[in-house]
C-alpha cells in the first residue's frame, strides 16, 4: 500500500467525486485511492457510487474487490442489491465480494444467483465457485503463477496444453468456472497459440464470459488479438459491456491502429462504450509515453539488493 495522510487522501477524493472534472483525471485518482487503501480510501470511493456513469461506478466496485478489505463488503452488498443500479455495475459487486473471498457473503451469492439478470447471477455464481474452491484449497489463494497481480474470478488451470485448454474454453456445455479457469490458464502461458485462442472466445458464449476474454486480452497486451477486439468493438449488436471491455484492452495495446479504431468511437450511442475509449485513448498516451517508457526500463533492470 501506498503511505498518505488523511488530508491527501481527501484531497484525492475529492477529484474522484467532482463530476466536472475529465473523467480520466477520476479514474486516475480512483487508482490512487486503491493503491493506499485503508478506511478513508472506501469510503471516499464509496461516496462516488452515486455518480451517473456506469462505467466508473463498476470500475469502483473493481477497485475494491482488488483491494481485498472486508470493511467494503457491506457497500458492495448494497451494491448489488440495488436494482436501480446498472447491470455492469451490480455484477462487479458480485465479483467484488467473491475477490475479497470471505465466506460470510456466500448466502447473499446464493440468492443472486439466481438473479434475473443474466450477468449478475452467471458473476455471483462464480464468485461461489470460487469461494469454495478457496475452502477446499486452504493454502491457495488463486493466485498462483499469475504474473498480473490482479485477483481472477478463478484460478488458473494447471493443465498448460492449448489444445486441452482451447476445448474447455469453448465449451458452452462446460462450468463458466472451469471455462475461466482455462481462460487464466492461456493468458499465463501468453504464446501466440494462447492469444489467439483467447481471441477465438470472443465469439462464444455470454457477454459476461467475452467481456472477460478481451479484459484478459487487455492484459496480455499483444498486438496479435488486435482484429478481434476491433470486431467485437464495431459489432453495435454486441453487448455493450464486452465493446467496452474491448475498448479499454485495445488501450492497453495501444498502438497507433488501436487509436485510430478508438478515435471512431468517441460518439458511439452507448455512452460506457464512449467512455471507455475517453479512457483507452488516455491508456494509449500513458503507454507510449516517456513516463512509462521510463518506468518500464527501471522495471527490467536486474536487483542489486
Amino acid at each position: 500500500m501506498v503511505r498518505a495522510n488523511k488530508r491527501d487522501i481527501l484531497n484525492i477524493g475529492s477529484v474522484l467525486n467532482d463530476s466536472t472534472r475529465p473523467l480520466k483525471e477520476r479514474f486516475r485518482a480512483l487508482f490512487t485511492l486503491r493503491n493506499i487503501g485503508g478506511a478513508t480510501a472506501i469510503d471516499q470511493i464509496h461516496a462516488c457510487f452515486k455518480d451517473q456513469s456506469a462505467l466508473l461506478k463498476h470500475e469502483l466496485a473493481y477497485c475494491l474487490g482488488q483491494m481485498k478489505d472486508p470493511a467494503a463488503i457491506s457497500i458492495l452488498t448494497s451494491v448489488l442489491e440495488d436494482l436501480s443500479q446498472e447491470p455492469m455495475v451490480r455484477h462487479e459487486a458480485g465479483e467484488a465480494l467473491g475477490a475479497i473471498g470471505e465466506p460470510t457473503v456466500i448466502p447473499l451469492l446464493e440468492k443472486y444467483s439466481k438473479d434475473p439478470v443474466p450477468e449478475v447471477a452467471e458473476t455471483c455464481d462464480l464468485a461461489l465457485s470460487r469461494l469454495r474452491w478457496l475452502e477446499s484449497n486452504s493454502n491457495a489463494d488463486g493466485s498462483q503463477n499469475n504474473p498480473y497481480m490482479t485477483i481472477d474470478p478463478a484460478p488458473a488451470a494447471e493443465i498448460t496444453d492449448v489444445r486441452v485448454l482451447r476445448k474447455i474454453l469453448l465449451d458452452q456445455s462446460e462450468t463458466l468456472f472451469n471455462r475461466y479457469r482455462a481462460m487464466f490458464s492461456l493468458r499465463n502461458l501468453n504464446t501466440l497459440e494462447s492469444i489467439l485462442t483467447l481471441v477465438e472466445g470472443l465469439k462464444t458464449g455470454s457477454a459476461l464470459f467475452k467481456h472477460e476474454v478481451a479484459f484478459v486480452l487487455g492484459q496480455l497486451q499483444e498486438e496479435a488479438s488486435v482484429p478481434g477486439l476491433r470486431a467485437s468493438l464495431e459489432n453495435t449488436d454486441e453487448n455493450e459491456m464486452v465493446r467496452h471491455e474491448c475498448a479499454e484492452a485495445l488501450g492497453s495495446i495501444a498502438t497507433p491502429e488501436c487509436y485510430e479504431i478508438l478515435n471512431k468511437y468517441l460518439n458511439d450511442s452507448k455512452r460506457v462504450v464512449r467512455e471507455s475509449c475517453i479512457i483507452a485513448l488516455d491508456m494509449c498516451e500513458y503507454e507510449n509515453s516517456a513516463e512509462f517508457q521510463y518506468a518500464d526500463t527501471l522495471a527490467k533492470l536486474p536487483c542489486t539488493a
